[in-house]
């Protein structure tokens, strides 16, 4: 019987000199994965965690799938050793494929850019353009400052949901799979309205 979600996304940093605790989580949660039978897709780099989710997954028998634009191929240092390596024209391209070929998605530690994935996901999902869960892997309170911009969003009027059902964590990567499988999508009344879908 296939596993739900089948495939996962994983957004996560790709820079040099990580801290090992986080190296250590990619890790842990691409065993996870692979272990559950379930497909892990990502940006499609060797390096930092995204390099160690890759590995991890790998060497557990997991299936991986890298999504990278052309002109990272070789500054993000490209994996070589994944099932598919997907090049694309741009992020945006890369994006929309990650969002297409993906049924839930999981964010780690990481920079501007795990940001900006993780964002369009969490836009599109109050929007009403899909349903697909996001959940934040976060052993260490990395993303604290994130739920409290949130909830001084929300309190000022700019975020129509409370900020811990926008900023849905869990602190173990046993916990992601039963976490996905439990959320609901972060759609609001006045979202649905400007989308018509009211």
């Amino acid at each position: 019987m296939q596993p739900w979600p089948a495939k996962i996304c994983v957004f996560c940093g790709a820079s040099r000199d990580l801290p090992a605790e986080d190296i250590a989580l990619a890790e842990a949660l691409g065993r996870v994965l692979a272990k559950a039978g379930v497909t892990v897709i990502y940006g499609g780099s060797k390096r930092g965690l995204m390099g160690a989710l890759a590995d991890a997954t790998l060497e557990a028998g997991g299936r991986m799938i890298g999504i990278i634009p052309e002109y990272l191929v070789d500054l993000e240092i490209a994996h070589r050793g994944l099932h598919e390596l997907q090049v694309v024209d741009s992020m945006h391209s890369r994006k929309r494929v990650m969002m297409e070929r993906s049924d839930a998605f999981c964010v780690l530690p990481g920079g501007i850019g795990t940001l900006e994935e993780a964002f369009e996901v969490l836009t599109w999902s109050q929007l009403g353009l899909h349903s697909k869960p996001l959940i934040f892997l976060d052993p260490k309170g990395f993303w604290d400052d994130l739920e409290r911009l949130f909830a001084s969003m929300a309190q000022q009027g700019y975020l129509r949901v409370p900020a811990d059902r926008v900023l849905q964590r869990v602190t173990r990567p046993e916990a992601v799979l039963d976490a996905l499988r439990r959320m609901q999508p972060t759609v609001t009344p006045e979202a649905l309205e400007l989308a018509g879908s009211t």
